[in-house]
C-alpha cells in the first residue's frame, strides 16, 4: 500500500525520533484540548459579581462530563491499540472491522446518554452536592451540553483511531479546530450576547460538532490508511468485547473522576461549604494542566509500542516505554515543584473575583498536589500495559488509585484530623504515593513475561 505524506512508518527508524514526531503533535493537542476544557471555567470564573458561584455550578457538571469522556475512552482507547497491533501483523481488514464496530458503538452509546441526561440532570446534580445557589448555573450548562453528546463522543473516540495510525498531526488538527472555535465563540456568547453559562455550553457544542465533521471526513477520505466502512457497522461480540476489555481501564480512570468529584464535593460541602467546593473545581483544573501533556506523550508512544509488539520487534517496544517513563516522570516532577513554589500563580488563572476562594484554593493546592511529582510513573506504566493489550493489569492499576484508595480515604481521613477540610484534600497525595509504588512494582514483575509472550 502506498504511504501517504502524513503517514509515519512505525516499524522503522530511530524510536526516539519517532516518539518525538508523534508525541509533539499529541502533546500540543492535549494542551489545546485542556485549554478547550478550561476556557469555559476561566471565562465563567471572571464573570462580574457572580463568577465564583457560577464557576462552582460548572464544577458540579464535571462528574457528568467525565462520564461522557469515559464512554468515548472505553471505545476509542480500547480500540486504538488493537487496531495498531493488527496493523503491525499486516491484518488491515481486521483493523477496519474494529474501526467500523467502534464507530457504531460510539453512536449508540451517545444517543443513549443524550436521553439519560435530559431526564436525569437535576437529580444527578443534587447528588453531586448542588445547592440552591449553584443548581441553576449547573442546569443551564448541562441542559445544552447534553444535547451535543454525540459530537463530543465521535470527536474524542474516533480521533484515537487517527493517532494510532501515525497521523498525529491530523489528530492535533482535530483538537485545534474545535479549540479555536471554542475560544472565539465563548466570549461572544458569554459576554457579548449575555448568555453566561448557557453561552459557554453552546460554544462548546458548536465547536465539538465542527471537530466531529472533520474527523469523519478524514476517516472516510483518501489519506487515511484505515477507513470507516458501513459494512463493518454491524456489531460483533468477537470484535467489541476485546475492545471493551482493554478500554475498561481508561473508562474507569475517567468514570471514577466522576465518583471522586462526588465524594470530594459531598465532603467539602459538608465541612467547608460552597467555597471549598469551588476550590475543588480549580484544583482539578490545575491537575489537568499537569496530567494532560503526559497523556499526550503516552498517546505518541502507544502506536509505536502496539505496532512493534504486533510485529514482534521487542527492542523497539523497550526503547519506546523507557523514553515514555523518563519524559513522563520529568514533566510531572517539574510541574509539581512549580505548584509548590508558586501556588498563587496557578490559582489566579481561574479566579479573580473572590478573595475568599483565592485564599482557600492557594492553601489547598500545595496539599492536594504534594505527591503528583512521581505520578508520571503510574501514567506511563498504565499506558504501557494498555498498548501491549494487558487489560487486567491496566484495570487493576486504574481501580487501585481511585476506587480502592482515594474514595475511601476522602471519608476516612476527616475522622483523624481536627481540620476536616485539610483531611479531605490530604486523601489525594496519600492515594497517589501508594498507587505509584504498586504500579511500578507490577511493571517490573510482569514486563519481561509480557514481552516474551509477544515473541511467540
Amino acid at each position: 500500500m502506498k504511504q501517504s505524506k502524513n503517514e509515519i512508518n512505525l516499524g522503522e527508524g530511530s524510536v526516539g525520533r519517532l516518539l518525538l514526531t508523534l508525541a509533539v503533535p499529541s502533546v500540543i493537542a492535549q494542551l489545546v484540548n485542556l485549554l478547550y476544557n478550561l476556557v469555559d471555567r476561566i471565562y465563567i470564573g471572571h464573570i462580574p459579581e457572580n463568577g465564583g458561584v457560577a464557576l462552582t455550578g460548572l464544577g458540579l457538571c464535571f462528574p457528568i462530563l467525565m462520564i461522557v469522556t469515559a464512554f468515548s475512552g472505553l471505545i476509542g482507547y480500547g480500540g486504538a491499540p488493537r487496531v495498531a497491533i493488527f496493523m503491525g501483523k499486516g491484518k488491515n481488514d481486521e483493523a477496519e472491522e474494529i474501526l467500523g464496530n467502534c464507530t457504531m458503538a460510539l453512536i449508540v452509546i451517545a444517543l443513549i446518554l443524550v436521553v439519560v441526561l435530559q431526564f436525569a440532570a437535576e437529580p444527578l446534580l443534587m447528588l453531586f452536592g448542588a445547592s440552591d445557589n449553584t443548581l441553576p448555573y449547573a442546569l443551564s450548562y448541562l441542559n445544552i451540553y447534553g444535547k451535543g453528546t454525540l459530537f463530543v463522543m465521535l470527536t474524542m473516540g474516533l480521533n484515537s483511531f487517527i493517532n494510532t495510525q501515525g497521523f498525529s498531526k491530523v489528530g492535533m488538527k482535530t483538537v485545534l479546530i474545535g479549540a479555536v472555535c471554542n475560544i472565539i465563540l465563548d466570549p461572544v456568547f458569554i459576554f457579548v450576547f449575555g448568555m453566561g453559562v448557557q453561552g459557554a455550553a453552546l460554544a462548546t457544542v458548536i465547536s465539538q460538532a465542527i471537530s466531529a465533521v472533520w474527523v469523519i471526513l478524514f476517516l472516510t477520505g483518501k489519506q487515511t490508511k484505515l477507513k470507516i466502512k458501513t459494512k463493518y457497522f454491524k456489531p460483533k461480540a468477537s470484535v467489541l468485547l476485546p475492545v471493551c476489555a482493554l478500554g475498561v481501564s481508561p473508562f474507569i480512570m475517567n468514570a471514577t473522576e466522576s465518583a471522586i468529584n462526588i465524594a470530594f464535593n459531598a465532603s467539602l460541602s459538608r465541612y467547608g461549604g460552597d467555597v471549598a467546593v469551588g476550590a475543588m473545581t480549580i484544583l482539578s483544573s490545575i491537575m489537568q494542566l499537569q496530567f494532560m501533556p503526559v497523556q499526550g506523550i503516552a498517546q505518541g508512544a502507544q502506536p509505536i509500542m502496539s505496532f512493534n509488539y504486533g510485529a514482534k520487534k521487542m527492542d523497539r517496544v523497550k526503547k519506546a516505554y523507557r523514553l515514555l517513563m523518563i519524559c513522563s516522570f520529568t514533566y510531572t516532577m517539574i510541574f509539581c515543584l512549580a505548584v509548590e513554589i508558586a501556588p498563587g500563580f496557578f490559582v489566579h488563572l481561574f479566579n479573580s473575583s473572590s478573595q475568599e476562594l483565592f485564599e482557600m484554593t492557594k492553601w489547598a493546592l500545595r496539599i492536594y498536589m504534594a505527591a503528583t511529582g512521581v505520578f508520571g510513573i503510574q501514567l506511563a506504566v498504565q499506558q504501557v500495559f494498555m498498548a501491549l493489550g494487558q487489560a487486567k493489569i491496566s484495570l487493576f492499576i486504574a481501580c487501585l488509585r481511585k476506587i480502592i484508595l482515594l474514595i475511601p480515604l476522602i471519608y476516612i481521613l476527616p475522622h483523624f484530623f481536627v481540620d476536616k477540610v485539610f483531611a479531605v484534600f490530604l486523601a489525594e497525595p496519600v492515594s497517589d504515593f501508594i498507587s505509584v509504588t504498586v504500579a511500578a512494582t507490577l511493571f517490573f514483575l510482569n514486563i519481561k513475561k509480557i514481552l516474551k509472550e509477544g515473541e511467540v
